[in-house]
């Protein structure tokens, strides 16, 4: 590589850093400004938006209920996932690729299409809009991710390791259980982590099957409708803090279980 393309490549990662960071910082500085509109000049800045972020109770109950969607529905996609996955990775078997197929596809039809189907969907079976509905859509769109992750994961399972457990006795439920799925630990931090961010941040879905309780998504398109404003901001901008924590966790974790074995 010359340094010619080294210099251009370097000025190609440097303005998508740019292009990715500025609005984001943009957004953390407006929720700073004393004033109910966002806008430049910024005369005088304040905390009162941040601190009202964590005293109103009607995010901090967007906020949990997300929280708990976003947790039930990444166990039953984990649990799902998991055996999808085990199973795609055994021998092969009549129909495996059609199978794999329709258990990708869930994560490629779009947002729109895919919560007016589940809408549909639920009013046919009788499903009333609310949490209960809202965790069966976001399972299903998670399952995917879980498969894809845990199945690479997998790819890399020494046989050895399983042979091993047989030859000392294990039955293959056994084997899995104190074999595969302590392997599996590292792809099910990053798969929960993933399905969690998704489903939390998940708006179209979540409109849709939505009933009287909004999640956080929802409540800020809410409040969206009545113009911009700096709490809007700060909500924001506390969301993104939490997600990139959990992100850096995440990956650390991650790394630390992989290099354990």
């Amino acid at each position: 590589m010359t340094r010619h393309t080294r210099l251009v490549m370097s000025m190609i990662y440097w303005a998508f850093v740019l292009y990715i960071f500025v609005p984001l910082a943009l957004m953390v500085m407006m929720g700073f400004k004393d004033s109910k509109f966002i806008g430049f000049p910024i005369r005088s800045w304040t905390l009162e938006w941040y601190i009202g972020v964590f005293g109103n109770s009607e995010v901090m109950s967007a906020f949990g209920y997300s929280m708990v969607i976003g947790i039930t529905s990444t166990l039953i996609s984990l649990f799902v996932g998991v055996w999808i996955a085990v199973l795609l990775n055994g021998r092969g078997f009549v129909g495996k690729g059609v199978i794999y197929g329709l258990t990708l596809l869930p994560a490629l039809i779009p947002g729109i299409i895919s919560a007016i189907s589940f809408r549909i969907y639920a009013q046919l079976w009788g499903v009333p809009p609310g949490t209960g509905a809202i965790i069966w859509c976001h399972a299903v769109h998670n399952v995917p991710f879980v498969v894809l992750i845990v199945s690479a994961r997998l790819g890399t399972l020494p046989k050895s390791y399983l042979d091993a457990a047989r030859d000392l006795g294990a039955d293959p439920l056994i084997a899995f259980m104190r074999v595969t799925l302590p392997y599996l630990r590292p792809a099910l931090i990053g798969g929960s982590v993933f399905c969690m961010l998704i489903s939390f941040d998940d708006f179209v879905r979540s409109f849709f099957l939505g009933g009287y309780q909004p999640t956080l998504p929802v409540l800020i398109f809410a409040k969206l409708r009545s113009g911009m404003s700096p709490e809007i901001n700060a909500i924001a901008t506390v969301v993104l803090v939490l997600t990139a924590l959990l992100g850096i966790w995440a990956e650390r974790t991650t790394r630390r279980l992989k290099k354990g074995y």
